[in-house]
Formats: structure tokens, C-alpha cells, sequence
């Protein structure tokens, strides 16, 4: 970031500059927390941070904005707590930024403990003040943001486990003024903007055929429900033809609660359609002894098939090692739990390095491409980009979830169009499905699943 800047004087920016438009976003972001007259309480620290707080009153004239100027900490806690009393709607925390490198002093400690207590929303800038930007740790204490907008670019501290409880929901500010990055790195942000014009357009006389037939191998007593959503996922893809193979003992209750998708019942001397041109397995596939009728056919796919293989859930642990003849478009979806199986790691070892684990993932199973799910999903192979979902919120934690996931991918990749660019589809599947996830979540608060599944594909 220091280097970026410098770049951006060089061309005769000026700082002062940057920070006005620093501080445009984050009023643009803070009405947003807001309503009309409510009360915004800015806290200013000494360095940029601040500087950048301050600068959002301008933007804010049809907000109520108080600024307290943190300077003296021996002496600005009992001034804060009162402030804190009137319960403002939003406080910005313009406290410290990335370059505070040492352990915070009990008189801040005990400020930034204040805030946390007060349970307000928090739009921290750039950094949640006291977090190590380059590690994710704290520096003694650190502020629980809501929402933390970061300038430019995030900081890789803010994508690790540690800080997730006090970043809150990341967001960039992307178009602050400064030059495009002189750097560039495998760990990719991705924004909404990148799917512009993507799916690309359907030709005008395309049909059935152009759009592709994707197969879905999932289902099994107890389990039902994961059939029918992934397919209702690959169906909001818009393939040309979705078909579905539950376990014989479920057939009639899935084909009940499909329509448009063909069902058949899943048989150990059966064929898949001739035309497949993507196959989904594993939603679902839970059930006793499952594992026992499915698992040849699964590796055979792995192995073998000429078109892309999305394997999710329990078909995960079904997946050889070894080299596959076929590489096009090999997917696996795991939670860090099922990563943690594959890996033979703990889940916390998972999680505390999400970047490593898809690499070791994607190595282990023939550099296939790894959607490592969970808070800031990674999408990436053992080489190459990985790229860091941006939309989604703790709302999508609901059983059902990854299987409408896992079909949206299948049903993306299906399409011969998106089968080019498997890194900017895995992507689009991902973003869309979080991008629902936060429609819903801005509406109501009691969406389910099944919403979830009717809104996905939407966003735009």
C-alpha cells in the first residue's frame, strides 16, 4: 500500500485528494448503516485513519455527525463513554490503521474495549483499529466491526481466520484516486464488476442441445431434500437438461418435487445419458451403504470422463488419489470439515491456513480445481490465482446451502460456453450465490434455503 501511494504522488495526486474521496466512500457506505437524522459518532485518531473518518462529515450533511478527536487516551475514555450513553446508530473507527506495529497501551485497551461493550455497529476504515494487518492478530485488543472498508485493496491480514470476528463484513474501496497497482499478487478480490457481461449471451438460435445436459448423482434415504435442491441449483444455471439420480428407495419423493428436470432412479448397470456434458455427485449420498454401490462409478468418472466432474458432500471421500486422464473441469467443493478429512489435518489447522489447504487439495487430487467454502470462500488449484469470494453472510450457515451450490456450479458448467474460463465460472457461481444470500438477508430475516434457491442467479 505505502509503495501504491508513493506511485500515485508521483503522478501529482495529492493526498489531500485521496483522502476526500476516501472519505465519499465511506459516507456512501455509512448511509447505508443508516437512516435519515440518525447520529453518527466518528472516532478520529492522529494518523490517516483519521484523516480519512474526518473527511466522511462532508458527505454526511443529512446525518447528525459527531467527531471525537482520540488523541489522549489517559484522558478521552470518560468522554467517549458518555458519547457512547447517547447509543448513536454507527460509529466510524478512524482509531489506528496499518501502521501501528506494536502493542497497544492499557489506556487504549480500555477505549477500544468500551466500544466493543456498547454492542453499536462499528464501520471501521481501511483496518478494525489495533488488527495486524499483515498477520490478522491482535496488538492486545482490536475493535469488532460491523462492516470494515478497506482502501484499495484488502490486506491479507483481514482474509485470516484470527480477524474474521473483528473485520465483520469486507468491503473495498476500489476508486479512491490512486494510480492502478504497480503489484500484483495470486490472492484475487473478486467484485462484482468482474461478471460483467458474463454468462456471455446466449445465441439467438440456441436450444436444448447449445446449453448442455447435466447429470446429478444425489439423494438416499434421509437425505432426499439434497437431491432436489442441488438440482433446483443446476436449474437455475439454465442448462438445456437436467437429470437426477436419487438412490431406488427415494425415487418417488424427489420426482414428486421436480418438474422441468427428468428423474431416474439410480441402478448399479446403468448409463448415463448420452449427451452429459457435466456431472454433479454427492448431495446427499449419505445414507448406509451407499458409499459401497457409488464409489466405483464415481472414481471411473474422476478418472475418465471427457467433461466436467463436480464432486460435493459425501462423494467426496469416494475421490482416488491418482493421476486422472481426463482434466477438464475436475471440481471438488468441501467445508473446512471435509477438507480437514481429505487432508488428514484438524479442521483449526484448515482454517487457520485456508490457502494452503486448497493447495495441498488440489495437489493431492491431481491440481483439480478446490471451492474451499466457508466465511471469504477460496476458489483455485494448486497453481496459479486463488481467488477470494467477496459477497454471502452467516445466514447461508443452513442445511442446503452447499448442495443448491454444488448444482448451480454443475449447471454452469455444463454449457460448452462456460466450460473455457472454469476459473470465471467457479467464481460466478460462488459470488452469485452469496450476492443471493445478502438480497434475501437486506429484505427479510427469516429466509430459508428454499428462498435462497429461488433468488439465486439474480444478482447483478
Amino acid at each position: 500500500m505505502r509503495e501504491w501511494e508513493k506511485a500515485t504522488w508521483a503522478t501529482g495526486q495529492t493526498e489531500a485528494e485521496v483522502i476526500r474521496r476516501v472519505g465519499k466512500r465511506i459516507a456512501r457506505r455509512a448511509r447505508k448503516l443508516t437512516g435519515d437524522d440518525d447520529v453518527i459518532l466518528v472516532l478520529a485518531g492522529k494518523g490517516y485513519n483519521g484523516d480519512d473518518a474526518r473527511a466522511a462529515k462532508e458527505f454526511l450533511d443529512d446525518r447528525k455527525v459527531k467527531i471525537m478527536e482520540m488523541l489522549l487516551p489517559d484522558t478521552d475514555l470518560l468522554p467517549l463513554e458518555m458519547a457512547l450513553r447517547e447509543r448513536p446508530t454507527l460509529i466510524i473507527d478512524g482509531l489506528f490503521g496499518i501502521g501501528l506495529n506494536r502493542a497497544l497501551s492499557e489506556p487504549w485497551q480500555k477505549i477500544i474495549a468500551a466500544v466493543n461493550a456498547a454492542r453499536i455497529p462499528v464501520l471501521a476504515v481501511d483496518v478494525p483499529s489495533g488488527l495486524n494487518a499483515d498477520t490478522g492478530e491482535t496488538f492486545g485488543a482490536a475493535i469488532e466491526a460491523a462492516v470494515t472498508l478497506t482502501i484499495g485493496a484488502p490486506k491479507i491480514g483481514l482474509l485470516m481466520a484470527p480477524a474474521w470476528q473483528y473485520v465483520g463484513r469486507l468491503e473495498v474501496a476500489d476508486d479512491v484516486g490512486l494510480v492502478p497497482c504497480p503489484h500484483k499478487s495470486d490472492v484475487i478480490w473478486t467484485l462484482p464488476e468482474d461478471f460483467r457481461d458474463f454468462p456471455p449471451r446466449r445465441p439467438e438460435a440456441g436450444h436444448k442441445g447449445t446449453f448442455g445436459h447435466v447429470a446429478i448423482v444425489a439423494g438416499s434415504m434421509g437425505y432426499h431434500g439434497a437431491a432436489v435442491l442441488a438440482t433446483r441449483g443446476a436449474q437455475r444455471a439454465q442448462p438445456g437438461l437436467a437429470t437426477v439420480f436419487p438412490q431406488e428407495d427415494i425415487y418417488s419423493v424427489v420426482a414428486a418435487q421436480l418438474q422441468s428436470a427428468m428423474v431416474q432412479a439410480w441402478k448399479r448397470d446403468m448409463k448415463f445419458p448420452e449427451r452429459t456434458s457435466a456431472m454433479l455427485m454427492g448431495p446427499g449420498l449419505a445414507a448406509r451403504g451407499v458409499a459401497d454401490i457409488l464409489r466405483q462409478t464415481l472414481q471411473h468418472a474422476w478418472r475418465d470422463l471427457d467433461y466436467p466432474v463436480v464432486v460435493d458432500a459425501s462423494a467426496l471421500d469416494y475421490v482416488a488419489v491418482g493421476p486422472v486422464s481426463r482434466k477438464q473441469g475436475r471440481v471438488l467443493t468441501p467445508h473446512p470439515g471435509e477438507a480437514a478429512r481429505l487432508l488428514n489435518w484438524p479442521t483449526e489447522r484448515v482454517q487457520s491456513n485456508r490457502l494452503g489447504a486448497l493447495r495441498d487439495l488440489s495437489r493431492k487430487f491431481s491440481n483439480c480445481w478446490v471451492v474451499l467454502k466457508g466465511h471469504q470462500t477460496l476458489i483455485g488449484r494448486n497453481e496459479g490465482e486463488i481467488f477470494v469470494n467477496s459477497s454471502g453472510n452467516p445466514h447461508l450457515a443452513q442445511g442446503g446451502s452447499g448442495d443448491l451450490l454444488a448444482g448451480f456450479i454443475a449447471g454452469l458448467l455444463a454449457q460448452s460456453a462456460l466450460q473455457t474460463d472454469v476459473a470465471r465460472t467457479l467464481c460466478y457461481a460462488v459470488w452469485q450465490h452469496g450476492a443471493a444470500a445478502d438480497t434475501l438477508q437486506a429484505t427479510r430475516g427469516n429466509w430459508t434455503v428454499e428462498d435462497l434457491a429461488d433468488e439465486l442467479g439474480n444478482a447483478r
